[in-house]
């Protein structure tokens, strides 16, 4: 056997390797049990109302979420969905990383999981606490929240259609990050919130299906520190039909809620807000090189 037949073997017959050791994984702060309390934390009478809003559909909104409060994102009248940015209320260039974020927990995210910043900062930004549909994996592969498909985008729709559609999330997004001082450079990849998507075990190609969420489903994070959220309802509604296509599904508004909790609970438990990675940023550099990347890394 050659050493490229033997090289295909070892790949073929070797089990799979989760690539992060992410039981290393530095623990929640607070413990488990903080967070166990949190999901039912306005059940209980354990958080005061804060601020509410509406996303109307096919259009984007935003809020600022302090650290150590809670935000939900609330199917309120149908089955809709939600592309959500998050960045770091004070430094926008520090933004959810969905890459990161897969690698370290899934494809689709679910309560317990953490949103993760991008590099250089890599903390965590918020934290799932609820999840009502909890969905698991169904026969086909399919989850819900996912982290693997970006946002629809007019670029793309144009490649697809030959028209122009002003109204994706990507553009919905764009007009809220403008409104909010940002500009469409600040907008990333998103979370997918209620999106039921997959690939298919034959071609592996992303696939959806009409989301499973119904009113009075949501999904409930804690902020880790302060943030400022933004949030589309997708025009494709439920993502029942692909993207680039002439249907289009009922869209509907989703809700946003913002919870305090009650006053000393997460202090008690020892929680506090995420802090940036104390990484030194050399990156291998010599002491003589370091000082144009120290001073860049200073400026973030």
């Amino acid at each position: 056997m050659s050493v490229a037949a033997a090289r295909r073997a070892l790949a073929r017959t070797t089990r799979p390797l989760v690539c992060y050791a992410v039981e290393n994984l530095p623990k929640k702060k607070g413990g488990d049990a903080l967070y166990a309390q949190l999901r039912t934390a306005v059940a209980d009478g354990n958080a005061t109302k804060q601020d509410s809003l509406v996303i109307p559909a096919a259009d984007a909104r935003s809020w600022k979420v302090p650290a150590g409060h809670l935000w939900r994102i609330i199917c309120t009248e149908g089955p809709q969905v939600a592309d959500m940015n998050c960045w770091s209320a004070h430094n926008p260039a520090e933004r959810f990383y969905t890459s990161k974020t897969r690698q370290l927990h899934s494809t689709h995210l679910t309560t317990g999981d953490r949103l993760w910043s991008n590099m250089p900062y890599l903390r965590p930004l918020a934290t799932i606490v609820e999840d009502t549909i909890s969905y698991g994996f169904d026969e086909d592969g399919a989850g819900v929240h996912d982290v693997i498909g970006s946002r629809c985008d007019p670029y793309t729709n144009l490649l697809l259609s030959g028209r122009e559609a002003n109204t994706c999330c990507h553009s919905n997004l764009t007009r809220q990050a403008f409104r909010d001082g940002l500009t469409e450079f600040d907008v990333h990849d998103v979370l997918n919130v209620f999106m039921c998507t997959g690939f298919t075990k034959d071609t592996h190609q992303y696939f959806t299906k009409p989301s499973p969420v119904a009113p009075g489903d949501y999904l409930e994070f804690l902020a880790e520190t302060d943030l400022l959220v933004s949030a589309s309802t997708c025009p494709q509604g439920d993502v029942s039909t692909a993207c680039g296509s002439v249907d289009s599904p009922t869209q509907y508004p989703l809700g946003v809620e913002i919870w305090r909790p009650r006053d000393g609970m997460l202090e008690a438990a020892g929680w506090s807000p995420s802090e940036t990675s104390s990484y030194s940023g050399r990156h291998g550099l010599h002491d003589s090189s370091m000082s144009t990347a120290e001073e860049r890394r200073m400026t973030l």
